[in-house]
């Protein structure tokens, strides 16, 4: 009797004092604990006097309002069958989270703290009976587990008002008593800025080539202690998304992502609208996300510029492009110079192997590596072991060769890569990628392409099937594609010049974890031919003259010129066998001997004889003067580089 006695008068001192503030969490916020001890009627919790439908209940009143931050609750009971159980949270405002539902079927009592902490859900709570008694004192609670659905839903919610515990028996024959319950609220401190990022589309979604618009809102909560300043805002536009325009409070910077925000008092929201050019192809998912990624002073309940998802200084939002699904029209391969064809049906290639050359027309060789985290498979349907040249996949183009990947992708994040390099610099290039398409349950076809020149990356043109839809330089499997069908194709064009090209294949996030057999073949490639571009500038310089000397000298009867020809290659291949010519004026004689080239005006220092043969004309350059004329050649330029001669004539 004494132990009871003694249980009692420590829980109704903890009653009494009912609001406890303790220091805690990120930034100095405080948590407060309410606490109540009024016990149930003994074994008053059972399916008949505390069915769900009225379950028994117990309040805990909070006087003071502040935003909640964090919730945590403590629950200790005696129950017989602990499965029984349905346990509920109530805020003031109605929000209602279950906290435990048929957990720990026929083990017994309930001393637990509530937290979304915890390492373990409440569903683990199945192995042992908990100690649960009138002389029971709490806390510290015996365990500790995440409830059946977060806490976190009543983050940001005002603490003023009654907090209801509710707990029901839902099945017969077993019977319990509530002896005490610690509710924890915490409130940021008062030196905080709550702030909160929410983001949204404005408007209906738009069509392919259509305008959308982004809206970023920013909120310093009512209950923040002091106004925010430097806050920024990251949001990096998304492909498939062309900015055009932003409006509202403070900056954007499209090249960082930034919208510098500035100050925002307390209770205050600032906003803007982002504004842009949607040039993904019908049924794309436009994507868009931002976080607050710098504020001052802290925030109590997120952490600017972490990543972090759950956070309120996180938000996401995103769109489908609209309009009926068809094919797109590919834009027409623009060929100065004309075009190549790499037919595939003029090729072999050994079934299974992943590296190859062959020649291109007479400009060297084009290359083919392919590497696969995963697993090649074969199928004789699919010309046997895979990377093979087939035909049945074939995106409706019969008789026609191509190379197929038939692939098992280890996981959703890994990537087949083919690297083609070319044996030139070619002025463009485009092809088709068949099958490029969507199996539920199996794989999600990603199909990424990307050029480079001279090391720099070049992006192509996507242009998507009737089972796919593109964003920039990626195409996205989202309906099925029979092999022989031009539904799964997809054109890729370079409208520029190019001397690599990579595709990666692999699963977007449609897919499962662990896709399953996938395939895409890649056709015959058209490339532009290699151009260049030549031009030439000349200059002259008075040396002397007669009266003058080299001082101040003019252009006068017995004067002494030096012109210099300069020839520069401004394209993207070298140039052979280029000659430049440049006839003396009337009234000019030719100052024999004086023929120099080199790889510049300044330079121009090797000596060349007048003649058109010998070991000079090679050394790199050459130069020769007849009839008036003087002749330049260099055996090669290459691209961006020049070649220059200079000659001197005396004026007659």
């Amino acid at each position: 009797m004494l132990a009871r006695m003694l249980a009692i008068f420590v829980r109704f001192t903890l009653l009494a004092m009912a609001a406890v503030g303790i220091a805690s969490g990120a930034h100095a916020q405080v948590t407060t604990r309410y606490t109540n001890t009024l016990d149930s009627a003994t074994n008053g919790i059972n399916e008949t006097a505390t069915p769900c439908s009225t379950p028994f209940t117990r309040a805990f009143s909070v006087g003071t309002n502040y935003t909640v931050t964090d919730v945590t609750l403590g629950v200790l009971m005696a129950h017989t069958y602990r499965g029984d159980l349905v346990i509920n949270l109530v805020a003031p405002d109605g929000t209602r989270i279950e906290l435990i539902r048929d957990v720990g079927a026929g083990r017994d009592n309930v001393n637990v703290l509530f937290d979304d902490a915890a390492a373990n859900p409440i569903a683990n709570h199945t192995a042992s009976n908990d100690t649960a008694s009138a002389a029971t004192v709490v806390p510290a609670y015996l365990r500790t587990f995440r409830p059946a659905n977060l806490l976190s839903g009543f983050d940001g919610k005002a603490s003023l008002g009654t907090w209801t515990l509710e707990i029901c028996d839902q099945y017969a024959n077993d019977t319990g008593t509530f002896f005490q319950a610690d509710l924890f609220l915490t409130a940021p401190a008062a030196n905080t800025a709550d702030l909160s990022l929410t983001k949204a589309l404005v408007g209906a979604a738009p069509t392919s080539g259509g305008s959308a618009t982004w809206r970023l809102s920013v909120t310093n909560s009512a209950s923040s202690g002091v106004a925010a300043t430097g806050v920024s805002v990251t949001d990096l536009l998304p492909s498939g998304f062309a900015f055009t325009s932003a409006s509202g409070t403070g900056t954007y910077t499209l090249a960082t992502g930034i919208w510098s925000v500035g100050s925002i008092p307390i209770g205050a929201t600032r906003m803007i609208d982002i504004t842009g050019t949607v040039n993904a192809s019908a049924g794309a998912v436009i994507v868009n996300t931002a976080e607050i990624t710098a504020a001052t002073p802290a925030d109590p309940d997120s952490t600017v510029g972490n990543g972090a998802t759950g956070e309120d200084d996180y938000a996401s939002a995103q769109f489908t492009v609209a309009g009926a699904r068809i094919a797109g029209t590919p834009p027409v391969l623009s060929c100065p110079a004309g075009t190549v064809l790499f037919d595939w049906d003029a090729q072999t290639w050994t079934a299974g192997s992943t590296s190859n050359s062959y020649a291109l027309s007479t400009l060297g060789n084009v290359g083919f590596s392919l590497t696969n985290p995963g697993t090649w498979l074969n199928s004789a349907t699919l010309g046997g072991q895979s990377p093979n040249l087939q035909n049945v996949v074939n995106g409706g183009v019969t008789g026609q060769n191509t190379l197929i990947q038939l692939v098992d992708l280890p996981d959703r994040p890994s990537r087949v890569v083919t690297t083609i390099t070319l044996p030139k610099v070619m002025q463009g290039a485009q092809f088709r990628l068949y099958d490029v398409d969507f199996g539920a349950s199996q794989f999600a076809d990603l199909v990424t392409v990307e050029g480079s020149l001279a090391g720099s990356t070049v992006l192509p043109t996507l242009t998507n099937g009737a089972a796919n839809y593109t964003i920039a330089n990626s195409a996205f499997g989202d309906g099925i594609a029979n092999n022989d069908s031009a539904d799964g194709t997809v054109v890729v064009t370079f409208p520029t010049a190019i001397d690599t090209i990579v595709i990666r294949y692999g699963n977007h996030s449609a897919a499962p974890a662990n896709p399953g057999q996938q395939a895409i073949a890649l056709a015959d490639i058209t490339f532009c031919h290699p151009i260049t571009t030549i031009g030439a500038t000349k200059t002259s310089v008075v040396l002397s003259d007669p009266q003058n000397g080299t001082t101040n000298p003019k252009a006068i009867p017995g004067a002494l010129v030096e012109y210099c020809v300069t020839v520069t290659n401004s394209g993207t291949v070298g140039a052979t066998t280029v000659i430049a010519t440049d006839t003396l004026p009337a009234g000019m004689t030719y100052v024999a001997g004086s023929l120099t080239t080199g790889t510049s005006c300044a330079n121009a220092t090797t000596a060349e004889d007048d003649n058109n043969s010998g070991a000079d004309e090679n050394n790199p350059h050459g130069a020769s003067f007849a009839t008036g004329t003087a002749i330049g050649v260099a055996p090669n330029v290459p691209a961006g580089q020049t070649f220059a001669f200079k000659l001197q004539a005396r004026i007659d």
